[in-house]
């Protein structure tokens, strides 16, 4: 950690030594500290602490708000900020030659200094970026592959055009996924003594279930625990299964796995044309498919927290934890109203 202005309190960012002279003074006039304890405390000169006293019993707390010296310039002018929010929110380290993707103070300090010759502090750059609303946050990594064309193109023509196909043949809309769950899934924290390692007992066997699901912005959900690898047969089991006895046709929306593009499918979904109907999300853009969500309900917040013994004991879970969330119709619809997911609902 960069703790220079400690021993420089020039390097304090202007609108941080604001409230440190308030404190100041507070412990002086309001908690009765001698002045002399609090210079020692913080690091001021004398000085110092008896000028803010003096501007305080002139004008209170409002005296002591920050002002710049006659003709002081600050160094990171409005404009470097505007260079710094638009190329935080554009661009990687990476573009500028650094080897990593992510952003740090330090990687901008250099760039504020190559690119406009002025030497800062990290204490200033983070109070400059806090000031441009930003903030050091663990990212959402999306495929490089991923086309924002295609997913605009989706949102904006393709998914209403479905819309309007949904309504004129009254069908009913959903939305596949498929995900595997192994015996060794874990998620979760847990307490435990500080500077040690909490330990939890689990089993460590390999091997688990890949399951099917299917949701509808009404709430409903379907699915199917495979005891191996899903492929075309065991796909169209599925659909077999969730449009058996259905009162209206299914347009369903999938991803572009290679099982749902094969050509068993394909026939399976000619000769069932009156029933169902099958057309395909954005590539690489799991984040706009609801039917996700199942997987961080089930995944994260059920079985990840679980204890499993064994793969048959998971198997047991697994219905256990579909059932209940087959029962939990308002939590189903929830997946429909995140920020990405919201266009599928209504």
């Amino acid at each position: 950690m960069n703790i220079e202005w400690l021993n420089d309190g020039r390097k304090i960012p202007d609108d941080v030594m604001h409230y440190l002279r308030i404190m100041a003074v507070h412990a002086v006039r309001v908690l009765g500290q001698s002045p002399e304890t609090v210079c020692k405390a913080y690091n001021f000169n004398r000085s110092c602490i008896y000028r803010w006293l003096n501007q305080y019993d002139e004008g209170g707390f409002e005296a002591l708000e920050s002002i710049m010296p006659p003709g002081a310039k600050p160094i990171i002018t409005h404009k470097i900020e505007t260079w710094l929010k638009k190329t935080i929110l554009n661009k990687t380290p990476e573009d500028f030659g650094y080897d990593t993707n992510l952003w740090t103070a330090r990687i901008l300090i250099g760039l504020l200094n190559q690119e406009f010759e002025i030497s800062v502090s990290e204490s200033t750059v983070r109070f400059h970026l806090k000031r441009l609303n930003l903030s050091c946050q663990s990212p959402e990594y999306q495929n490089k592959k991923r086309d924002e064309q295609e997913i605009e193109k989706f949102l904006n023509y393709k998914f209403p055009k479905i819309q309007r196909l949904a309504e004129s043949m009254g069908a009913e809309i959903g939305f596949e996924d498929e995900a595997g769950i192994g015996i060794m899934t874990r998620h979760g924290r847990t307490w435990g003594e500080k500077g040690k390692t909490p330990i939890v007992k689990a089993c460590m066997q390999r091997g688990g279930y890949n399951v099917l699901s299917m949701v509808t912005p009404q709430g409903k959900i379907e699915y199917s625990i495979e005891d191996g690898h899903i492929k075309s047969e065991q796909f169209i089991s599925f659909l077999e299964k969730i449009i058996l006895d259905r009162n209206k046709p299914l347009i369903l929306f999938v991803d572009h796995v290679a099982f749902h593009r094969s050509k068993k499918v394909r026939d399976f979904v000619k000769l069932n044309r009156s029933k169902l109907r099958i057309f395909f999300l954005p590539k690489y853009a799991p984040d706009y498919n609801p039917d996700e969500q199942v997987w961080n309900e089930i995944k994260n917040n059920q079985i990840g927290k679980q204890p499993i013994k064994d793969k048959k004991h998971l198997e047991r879970r697994l219905y256990s934890a579909f059932g209940k969330l087959k029962n939990n119709v308002e939590k189903v619809v929830s997946f429909f109203q995140l920020k990405n997911t919201k266009y599928a609902y209504s």
